[in-house]
């Protein structure tokens, strides 16, 4: 069985951070699919994506209510996905009492408006543009305004991306996707034949 066999198909789970370089986004991993394997690189796609359990904790409070929704959304380039959403109740401006509980018909409103938000914004795009829009929260901002009348909510994330079903393998698509990337890291001096050896055996190493 050669290494291509062994590697595609492979799903690695990643920090946001780590891919973007930047920290402020360690509350996102992302799922990624070894889809092809060229050489000594891995050519990946989206699979998925999710905040981290401390993300979460954090946002759950007391004196809010949480509403939750979920919707099934295909998007242009015949990607099936199941997204789901979080969001949380704020206080009103001048709210002078202590919580701020939605009702249950209120909750049925915002749910409806979430799925409405989640499945419209997702079906207009391909996997590539989507991701786009989940990085930056933009559908989560969406949902924030659109939800003003109903009530106030603040913290509304996509919680979690799952492809349930995946388009028929294009090789063309995946080399545009990937046209654009360039190699991150540092190459590492590796010791060879004689120098390895004699650098184990004086590291106490057994040969």
């Amino acid at each position: 069985i050669n290494a291509e066999y062994m590697g595609k198909g492979r799903i690695f789970e990643v920090s946001l951070a780590d891919l973007n370089q930047d920290e402020e986004q360690a509350y996102r991993k992302m799922r990624l699919r070894v889809e092809d394997i060229q050489g000594k690189e891995c050519l990946t796609n989206f699979y998925g994506m999710d905040l981290t359990r401390d993300k979460l904790c954090s946002l759950i409070k007391k004196w809010q209510s949480l509403i939750e929704a979920n919707v099934d959304v295909k998007t242009t380039d015949g990607y099936v996905l199941r997204m789901f959403t979080i969001g949380f109740t704020s206080r009103r401006d001048n709210q002078v009492r202590k919580t701020s509980y939605a009702q249950s018909s209120q909750k049925r409103a915002i749910r409806a408006r979430m799925v409405e938000i989640m499945a419209r914004e997702a079906g207009k795009c391909d996997m590539a543009e989507l991701v786009k829009k989940l990085i930056p929260e933009i559908i989560g901002k969406e949902i924030e305004k659109a939800c003003q009348g109903i009530y106030p909510l603040h913290d509304v994330y996509i919680r979690k991306v799952k492809v349930l079903k995946a388009p028929k393998f294009d090789q063309a698509k995946l080399m545009e996707l990937h046209s654009g990337a360039s190699a991150v890291g540092a190459d590492i001096d590796r010791p060879s034949g004689e120098t390895a050896v004699e650098a184990l055996a004086g590291s106490g190493g057994r040969l």
